[in-house]
C-alpha cells in the first residue's frame, strides 16, 4: 500500500513522454522576505473590538425575512458560525486538496514533465498552505475561547461540499484518468481564491485581527495564482487529444465545486437556530437563486475561463458546449477577478 502510494501519479503515464510546457518564470524568489509564515506575526483574536463577525452581505440569507425575523442576536450568531466556517473552509481546503497536489508536484508525481525550479517552488506552496490551515485552525479556537460560543459543526463528520462534488466528478472520468481532478481543483481554486480573499480586509466594520489574517493569507494566495496559472500551461498542452476531450466538458463542474455555495451547511445553521425544513428550503433558495448563482460563479470565474480559452481548452466543441450550458461565458461587467458578494466562502 505504501509503495503504490509512493508511485500513485495525478496524471498517469510516463511524464517524460508528455510535451514539455512554457518556460517557467518563479515568482519564490524573495519567499523567505515575502511569505506570511516567514515575516507575519502570529494573528490573534481580540473579542473586545468585534463589531461584526462576519460581512452579512456574502451570507445573504442571513438578511432573508425568515432569519431576520428571529432577531438581531440569531442574526449576529449565523454571523459568528459563518466566520468559524470560512476559517474551517480554508483549513479543510488547503489540507485536502491544495497541500496533496503541491506535494504530489514537488516529488515529481504531478505526471508531468515539468520544470526543476518548478517543483522545488511546489515545496514553498506546501509550508504555506500548512500554515495558513494552522493559523486558521488555532484562529477558530482562540475565537470560540473568546466568544463562549462553541462551532456548532465541529465534531461533525460531514464531508465539505467541494469534496463531495468532485467525488461527483471523478467518477465521470475514465479510470485512467481519475486523478486529474485533483490538479483541475488546486488550478481553479488557486487562481480563484485571490479574488476571494481581496474582499474582507477592505471592511472595517470587522475585527482587526480578521481582517489582518485573512490579509496575510491573500498576500501569499497572490505567488500562488501565479504559479497555478502556469501550472495550467503545463497540464493542458500535455494531455492528449482524447484526454481533452474527457477532461474539458467537466472543467464547469470543478469550477462550481469550489465556488457555489455550501447549502447543506447553512441549512444544519438554520435548524440549529429554530427554522422547520420548509422555512430552511425557503431562506436557501431565495437567497441564492439559481439563476443569481450561475451569474455569480461567470462574474467570479471570467479570469480562469480567459485562462482556459488562452491554453485552448474551449476549441473542444462539447467543452465549448458545457460552459455556455453552466453559463460560465455570458457578458460579464465585473473587473476580471471580482468575486461577487454572495459567493465569498
Amino acid at each position: 500500500m505504501y509503495v503504490q502510494r509512493f508511485e500513485e501519479q495525478l496524471l498517469r503515464g510516463d511524464a517524460t513522454e508528455r510535451p514539455r510546457g512554457p518556460k517557467y518564470v518563479s515568482r519564490f524568489e524573495r519567499w523567505d522576505d515575502l511569505a506570511s509564515v516567514r515575516r507575519r506575526p502570529r494573528r490573534h483574536f481580540a473579542a473586545a473590538e468585534l463589531e461584526l463577525y462576519f460581512p452579512p452581505e456574502l451570507y445573504p440569507v442571513v438578511r432573508h425575512p425568515l432569519v431576520a425575523a428571529k432577531g438581531s442576536a440569531v442574526v449576529r450568531r449565523l454571523l459568528l458560525q459563518r466566520l468559524y466556517d470560512y476559517m474551517e473552509f480554508t483549513t479543510e481546503l488547503e489540507t485536502l486538496a491544495v497541500i496533496p497536489v503541491a506535494t504530489k508536484i514537488s516529488r515529481g508525481r504531478s505526471g508531468l514533465f515539468l520544470p526543476e525550479r518548478m517543483m522545488s517552488d511546489a515545496y514553498k506552496i506546501v509550508t504555506d498552505e500548512t500554515w495558513h490551515a494552522q493559523f486558521s485552525h488555532e484562529f477558530t479556537c482562540e475565537i470560540e475561547a473568546e466568544t463562549s460560543v462553541p462551532w456548532t459543526l465541529r465534531g461533525t463528520r460531514t464531508p465539505p461540499a467541494f469534496l463531495l462534488r468532485l467525488d461527483e466528478i471523478r467518477g465521470r472520468l475514465p479510470q485512467n484518468l481519475r486523478g486529474v481532478e485533483g490538479l483541475l481543483f488546486a488550478i481553479v481554486s488557486e487562481t480563484l481564491i485571490s479574488g476571494m480573499l481581496s474582499q474582507i480586509p477592505r471592511d472595517d466594520r470587522l475585527p482587526m485581527s480578521v481582517r489582518n489574517i485573512i490579509r496575510d493569507h491573500a498576500e501569499d494566495e497572490g505567488r500562488h495564482h501565479v504559479y497555478f496559472r502556469s501550472l495550467l500551461t503545463h497540464l493542458w498542452p500535455a494531455l492528449a487529444r482524447v484526454e481533452r476531450e474527457a477532461v474539458g466538458p467537466l472543467l464547469p463542474g470543478v469550477v462550481y465545486a469550489f465556488l457555489e455555495p455550501d447549502y447543506a451547511q447553512t441549512a444544519r445553521h438554520l435548524r440549529d437556530v429554530g427554522l422547520t425544513i420548509e422555512q430552511i428550503d425557503q431562506a436557501i433558495t431565495e437567497s441564492w437563486p439559481a439563476g443569481q448563482v450561475q451569474s455569480d460563479v461567470a462574474a467570479a470565474a471570467s479570469q480562469l475561463t480567459r485562462y482556459l480559452g488562452e491554453v485552448g481548452a474551449l476549441r473542444d466543441k462539447r467543452t465549448l458546449v458545457a460552459f455556455e450550458e453552466a453559463k460560465l461565458l455570458g457578458s460579464r461587467h465585473e473587473e476580471p477577478g471580482d468575486v461577487p458578494e454572495r459567493l465569498v466562502g
